[in-house]
């Protein structure tokens, strides 16, 4: 197959389906959990619960690096946008993620911070060449698939002597919290393993999980036939009583992946000892920092601006969701308090996050389970 539509055939995914249900014994409980909110929004957009067994359960993860952003980090790139001479930068989603006292971003600008959406790291280089005036700050997010950009700026802002550009760095590392699922104790007989992270970093890094936890994985695409097919491929793998890493999204993904992406990342970032994730806590080796020969461009440094750890809402089950231990029917504020019109957790603000998909594709209605 090579156009989209063919992997989103209905009969196919039916053919699909039976298998499933033929190979999928009766006499076991199948807990697969898809990480990346991308197959999440997959399988609530195209009913795929709906077509596999009652034993077979889809567990969702932590999803995308809105939803896993503290509360502490949002405050921060506040503090910094309400700075004299500051713009600060970010995507989309970024602007809507609550922080403390009712605040977010979007708040934060309507207050008069100079909060900007951009598209593209280009984009804040650009505002930083045409205001050299200003210090511009990009609050840098997302896991092994937006740090490469992230890179590219800070090489090509040293290259030009761009003083005024700094990011505020809160890009993460997949593998990470992947271990961090598993070292909780949550339940699980195999991951579905993301697709455009596995782009980046490869099949490769996953293979531990196979070999010291015995949970095996299948990268699989965003297409309703791709995640079929990797739930059937699992199902296989759990009655074999196998435990190896499969690539089901072998048209995008290769067991090294971009070496070359891969070099840049290293290049200008290294390992931080540890960082604050949302619903996982403090995981060690999860988060990359600018090297000592970019720290002119760190904003914290820059800056002097502290990580100061906040707890989440009260009634907010975002933590537990992102964690697989609960789902987005089981938070008391799902779809009543908390829309994506008033989103209270960052799973229901971002476009990836599973409250999201739940609502927008009206997984709300299903019973709690």
């Amino acid at each position: 197959m090579k156009y989209v539509d063919e992997f989103r055939d209905g009969e196919l995914a039916k053919h699909i389906a039976a298998r499933i249900a033929h190979e999928a014994s009766p006499l076991k409980t199948y807990r697969l959990m898809e990480f990346c909110g991308g197959h999440t929004h997959a399988i609530s957009r195209y009913g795929l619960s709906d077509l596999l067994p009652d034993n077979v359960r889809l567990i969702h993860g932590p999803g995308c690096p809105v939803c896993v952003l503290p509360t502490g980090r949002v405050d921060q790139a506040i503090r910094l946008a309400r700075m004299p001479g500051v713009i600060l930068c970010t995507y989309a989603d970024t602007m809507r993620v609550p922080a403390s006292g009712k605040l977010t971003l979007m708040r934060a600008k309507a207050e008069g911070a100079d909060v900007r959406m951009i598209y593209s790291t280009q984009d804040v280089l650009k505002i930083a060449r045409d205001n050299p005036q200003r210090e511009v700050v990009f609050f840098a997010i997302g896991f092994e698939t937006t740090t490469p950009p992230t890179a590219v700026a800070v090489k090509q802002a040293a290259a030009e002597g761009l003083k005024n550009f700094s990011i505020l760095c809160n890009h993460v590392l997949t593998p990470a919290a992947m271990h961090a699922i598993l070292e909780g104790g949550v339940a699980l007989d195999g991951f579905i393993g993301p697709a455009h992270v596995s782009t980046i970093i490869g099949s490769q890094p996953y293979e531990v999980f196979a070999t010291e936890y015995g949970q095996p994985v299948v990268i699989a695409g965003f297409e309703p036939l791709d995640v079929m097919q990797a739930i059937l491929l699992l199902i296989r793998q759990i009655n074999d009583r196998r435990a190896e890493v499969e690539n089901e999204f072998t048209r995008a993904v290769t067991r090294e992946g971009n070496l070359k992406a891969q070099a840049l990342v290293d290049e200008v970032f290294e390992v931080r000892d540890a960082f604050e994730w949302r619903g996982l806590g403090s995981v060690p080796h999860s988060a990359l920092k600018l090297r000592e020969e970019f720290a002119g461009y760190d904003a914290e440094q820059r800056f002097g601006i502290e990580y100061v750890a906040v707890p989440d809402h009260k009634g907010c089950e975002c933590a537990a969701i992102l964690r697989g231990e609960k789902r987005p029917q089981q938070c008391r504020i799902f779809g009543t308090v908390c829309t994506p019109e008033n989103p209270v957790g960052s799973c229901m603000v971002s476009s990836e996050g599973a409250c999201a998909a739940h609502y927008s594709y009206g997984r709300f209605r299903e019973d709690a389970k």
